[in-house]
């Protein structure tokens, strides 16, 4: 289990690293901070249609999980290869390639290292986020009907869908982040 787990940890860190690496190349034609901005609009838009999504305000949202479907149906071959799992760095690499499984709330996350403006912290953002997740997926056979209650509870998912509307909007106008160290010019 915790080999499968670091697998997975490791292609959310990988696909951190490619966020950062993103904000890079957009600062080519843009210009360092018009890029940065950009993909803080885009992460603000993408966790936005998420929080709509999740509170059922915007069902359509789904659609951005389908575009992930199309690199799944490419790599998820490569772990079916895999199974039976008899080795850890068997399950590793299964984990690896299970860490690219379509998911909203991987895209959300993915959308947020992208603002960090900086390879290293979006990479360590989607590692802090692959870590932040262990309890939920090693639990998740424990929580399972309590998840499965949860997630049908109207009232819960519109919380959590506000809950990352705000997101977006920190995201988006990061001055309003009272989180978010600002720079004083004297």
């Amino acid at each position: 289990m915790l080999s499968y787990n670091m697998g997975r940890i490791t292609s959310y860190a990988i696909g951190g690293l490619i966020a950062g690496l993103l904000e890079h190349v957009l600062s080519i034609p843009l210009g360092e901070g018009h890029g940065h901005r950009v993909l803080q609009i885009l992460s603000a838009l993408v966790m936005l249609g998420a929080g709509l999504h999740i509170g059922g305000w915007f069902p359509r949202f789904a659609y951005i999980e389908k575009g992930g479907a199309l690199f799944w149906k490419r790599i998820e071959p490569y772990g079916r290869r895999l199974i039976p799992v008899e080795t850890l760095p068997q399950a590793f690499f299964f984990g690896m390639v299970w860490g690219w499984l379509p998911c909203g709330l991987v895209y959300t996350a993915l959308a947020l290292a992208a603002t960090t403006g900086d390879v290293v912290r979006s990479t360590f953002t989607m590692l802090s986020f692959g870590i932040g997740t262990l309890p939920a997926v090693v639990g998740v056979g424990i929580m399972t009907s309590l998840l499965v209650r949860l997630s049908r509870m109207q009232k819960f998912r519109q919380i959590a869908g506000i809950t990352l509307i705000v997101l977006a909007v920190l995201a988006a106008f990061p001055g309003l982040n009272p989180l978010v160290l600002h720079h004083l010019e004297y």
